[in-house]
């Protein structure tokens, strides 16, 4: 799994509109582009739009009895386990 995508569920406050399309982006790496090229740019933009309601639809409807986890905290915890792999 790509290390750049963040677990939006079950955080306080919830995850924001520009998380989720961030999140969405990450649907470039199917196609196999950088970045697409004009001619596909259209068709991207499409997808990404629809890969971030369906992220919406799906967060939104997801339910959970575990108590929702702190933005800072898990922040800390992953900048911890970078330093641990990857050092200072």
């Amino acid at each position: 799994m790509c290390r750049n995508i963040k677990t939006l569920f079950n955080f306080e406050p919830p995850a924001t509109e520009d998380e989720i399309k961030a999140s969405s982006l990450q649907f470039r790496k199917l196609s196999g582009f950088t970045a697409p090229s004009k001619a596909n740019q259209a068709a991207f933009d499409r997808a990404v739009e629809q890969v971030a309601a369906a992220a919406r639809i799906l967060i939104e409807s997801l339910v959970t009895t575990a108590d929702p986890r702190d933005r800072e905290i898990e922040a800390a915890r992953a900048k911890a386990k970078s330093i641990a792999r990857f050092g200072a």
